[in-house]
């Protein structure tokens, strides 16, 4: 190549191979084309991966007085993945991970911590890796792999050794680069918004930076809650920043007025169908998250009069949730709820073109019965949705179409299950279309 072409720019050598390729004026190419900047140029705007509840990996180190097993470890010299290893939910073991994984609140400060002697820290902001794979070990799957750890028996609902590396290894195919043109924004999703202060600062800078680095704005790309977290951060931008750093907003899976399951979950526990672990035996973990109770159905979703819960004796609505904490005995869980219920509240427009997808087909639970409660597994009643957000919830965006100048778009993907739409064709596809308009 000689030296004049090697001087010319990315958009440059574009215009001159299309002049040459088609001189009457004719498009060859996407409508979008790359963008350039000074780290080279991309196959289209830099983007931005936004996990979920769990999406992300979680690393500890320990320095503990006392531990609740024998088989517990004390101390640690290095930071060691907390989540997602599985050889830490194994019986015994999980008492372990259990104590080092949950939160502790403080009613006088309302905000939550680590056990004394646990640090918590969130590996790798800026980078893919941790929300590509949630089990480290499964970085080196091959793609011929991919299926088998999809339907992996004992990885089901949203513990699965690989989460986001569908969609990432597609935008690597169409050009992009991981860790350059394409990042992941991991968060500690045991908290809310209102405790993760540090990480929209840190949100912030890496879309200004790659904004700079690739000569144009950039596009979010946000799953279940993470569309939250997404949503709370553009809400607290100004609109000439929004308009300025913020192509447009891919919303997967939003969970955006709760999800019912939510009452399950606080109630009697989850063990998201892993059969070695006992859904009572997590149920402390899953309740001390904030995040948990920040996710119950919000009330501008819902008919007050909903019946989420029912017993014997009493019917649990959007009205009773303070009842409901009173009952299951955790009452700090209400305190939770009251402190982030307004975080989204009354769920504002982003301010920025919005593109929601949502599955519909697959059975969601909508509402629980229980002989015995809160100690028994209920018997479930199942409604439309993607088999953890409610449909209900799934559509509160189109409330935004005519309250934005920019335009909100919404994508029902039949049969696609909450976690499943993150390696649908029809996902793929969409976001292709939205980052290459091709």
């Amino acid at each position: 190549m000689s030296p004049g072409v090697r001087s010319l720019s990315c958009p440059q050598l574009l215009s001159l191979l299309l002049l040459l390729l088609c001189p009457s004026g004719c498009s060859l190419l996407p409508s979008r084309g790359p963008t350039c900047g000074v780290r080279g140029c991309s196959p289209g705007p830099p983007v931005v991966l936004v996990p979920g509840d769990l999406g992300n990996q979680l690393e500890a180190k320990l320095d503990k007085q006392s531990v609740v097993h024998y088989v517990c470890s004390k101390k640690t010299d290095y930071y060691f993945t907390l989540w997602l290893n599985l050889e830490l939910l194994l019986p015994l073991v999980i008492d372990c991970w259990i104590d080092n994984i949950r939160l502790v609140y403080n009613r006088t400060s309302r905000t939550t911590a680590s056990p004394d002697g646990v640090d918590v820290r969130v590996p790798g902001f800026g980078f893919t890796y941790p929300l590509e794979f949630l089990d480290p070990s499964k970085r080196s799957v091959g793609p011929g792999e991919v299926g088998k750890l999809v339907t992996d028996q004992l990885l089901v609902g949203p513990i699965k050794g690989i989460y986001f590396y569908t969609l990432v290894q597609n935008m690597v195919d169409w050009g992009y680069t991981r860790d350059k043109d394409v990042r992941g924004a991991p968060y500690d999703w045991r908290k809310a918004p209102n405790e993760n202060g540090e990480y929209f600062v840190a949100l912030r800078k890496l879309v200004e930076t790659m904004y700079e680095e690739y000569g144009g704005p950039v596009v979010l790309v946000a799953h279940s809650m993470g569309n939250l977290y997404t949503l709370y951060f553009l809400n607290h931008q100004t609109q000439g920043w929004k308009d300025q750093y913020i192509a447009s907003y891919v919303a997967l899976g939003a969970p955006w007025g709760g999800v019912a399951k939510t009452l399950r979950v606080l109630a009697s526990g989850d063990n998201n169908r892993i059969p070695v672990i006992s859904s009572l035996r997590i149920r402390d973990q899953q309740r001390s998250a904030v995040s948990t109770n920040w996710l119950l159905p919000f009330n501008y979703t819902w008919p007050p009069d909903k019946v989420f819960v029912s017993t014997p004796k009493t019917n649990y609505t959007l009205r009773d949730f303070q009842k409901f904490y009173q009952d299951i005995g955790f009452q700090d869980g209400w305190l939770m709820r009251s402190e982030t219920e307004g975080l989204l509240y009354p769920l504002s427009p982003p301010g920025v073109r919005v593109h929601c997808l949502y599955g519909t087909g697959v059975d969601t639970p909508d509402s629980f019965f229980y002989d015995s409660f809160p100690d028994k597994d209920p018997s479930i009643t199942y409604g439309p949705g993607d088999g953890t957000v409610n449909l209900e919830s799934s559509l509160q965006c189109r409330k935004w179409i005519g309250r934005q100048r920019q335009e909100v778009s919404m994508v029902e993907l039949p049969g696609n299950e909450h976690i499943g739409m993150l390696s649908n064709l029809t996902t793929i596809s969409y976001v292709k279309q939205v980052l290459l308009r091709v």
